[in-house]
């Protein structure tokens, strides 16, 4: 029944360009059978578990802070030096600094910057003898990667009880 009505009203004569013997009265208001209605879809901009390790290190800085006794170890490695600070946030000093590009730990031989990197491990034990530091609040490497100097520096304080084999 509806179809009927349906093709009654939409019924054309055939006469003419672009319709002219249409009747108006027979047509009805179509109803937009096209227009598809798609739900709203909210994406979050990143996904928090791949966050960059720079952002969690910054994170992880608030909640670890060093004291006079048990400072923070904080270690950066860039793409040919290792630079390694004892640091005590509390007072806001460094207690001790120590980096591959020091004479005194070049010495005269010429040596690698990974035979370098145990020694500056080795300096920072003596310092921590010195200071009587027996443990360290957190070891920060900065979110950067154990490269071959990084791991060479790791060794030799591990040996010292720093850091768990």
């Amino acid at each position: 029944m509806a179809l009927d009505t349906l093709t009654a009203a939409l019924r054309l004569e055939a006469c003419g360009y672009f319709g002219a013997g249409l009747r108006s009265s027979n047509i009805l208001p179509m109803q937009s059978a096209n227009l598809i209605v798609k739900p709203l879809v909210v994406e979050a901009k990143a996904n928090t578990r791949t966050e960059s390790d720079k952002i969690l290190n910054r994170r992880r800085n608030k909640k670890f802070n060093g004291t006079a006794l048990k400072p923070r170890l904080s270690v950066f490695c860039s793409n040919k030096q290792l630079y390694a600070m004892l640091v005590d946030d509390q007072n806001k000093k460094c207690l001790f600094y120590g980096s591959t590009l020091q004479k005194s730990i070049r010495s005269n031989t010429a040596c690698t910057t990974i035979e370098a990197a145990e020694r500056v491990g080795e300096e920072l034990i003596k310092a921590c003898v010195d200071l009587n530091i027996n443990e360290i609040s957190f070891y920060d490497r900065n979110g950067l990667a154990r490269g071959e100097r990084m791991r060479a520096f790791e060794i030799a304080i591990a040996h010292h009880g720093f850091l768990p084999r």
